[in-house]
């Protein structure tokens, strides 16, 4: 299987304003940026880059859209690998297919980004049917990941970080843990993505105790009720007049 099938350039652009994080979270990452604005100084100081990101926590919390924001601010191009297209059968495949991704990464000095990071990344021992193969699997990607190239990102994604080798967490230098946003986060997060529309379709009833992607997809589809609901009053209105 040739590497450019096993991967996905994506090209939207998603900017990190754009992006609900905690102060934290925004910390770190405006850390992670700062280093690889300064590349040439820290290298001079033979200072390592942190290019190794792991994002842990609640689904629809942000994870994907950190990943392509971090590619928009470093001016990378950002590819996503999908993992049911290089998990084959036969575990010297996978390990191959996974070292042409780096490789194709590395070349090109971009970001990879690894969702659902556990279903490669499981801990050896964790599955007595596939022990063998895992531990292969997980030491492929432990050597991957040494022999990195610091000029690329990778940046994996789970929900699941209890479930991921030990020996690969800690070769992630940073670690973001997404958690669920509280109401006041929620309520500045409507706020946004309600602040394009005229004043009439933002007064909606919000909804508390779910994640950013959650809040996202309820909010617009009451905005897109009410636009709809607004057209078809106006249709009516012109017919009888």
């Amino acid at each position: 299987m040739n590497v450019t099938e096993l991967l996905i350039n994506d090209k939207e652009q998603v900017l990190l304003e754009d992006v609900f994080l905690n102060q934290a979270n925004r910390l770190k990452l405006a850390q992670l940026l700062k280093e690889h604005y300064y590349t040439d100084e820290l290298t001079k100081y033979g200072l390592p880059l942190n290019n190794k990101i792991l994002l842990h926590g609640s689904s629809g919390c942000g994870k994907t859209m950190t990943a392509k924001a971090i590619a928009k601010a470093l001016g990378k191009n950002l590819f996503i690998l999908d993992l049911s297209s290089v998990i084959s059968a036969r575990i010297g495949e996978t390990s191959q297919h996974l070292k042409q991704v780096f490789d194709k990464v590395a070349k090109d000095k971009a970001v990879l980004f690894l969702d659902e990071f556990d279903q490669i990344g499981k801990a050896r021992g964790s599955d007595e049917k596939d022990v063998g193969e895992m531990r292969r699997l997980v030491n492929t990607l432990i050597q991957l990941m040494d022999y990195f190239s610091e000029k690329a990102l990778l940046i994996c994604a789970t929900n699941h970080p209890e479930i991921i080798d030990t020996a690969l967490i800690r070769r992630f230098q940073l670690k973001i843990d997404f958690e669920m946003p509280n109401q006041q986060t929620l309520d500045s997060y409507y706020e946004h993505i309600l602040s394009r529309f005229p004043k009439e379709f933002q007064l909606i009833e919000r909804k508390y105790d779910i994640s950013f992607a959650e809040a996202k997809d309820y909010a617009l589809t009451l905005v897109k009720s009410r636009l709809i609901n607004t057209l078809e009053e106006k249709k009516i209105l012109s017919g009888i007049e």
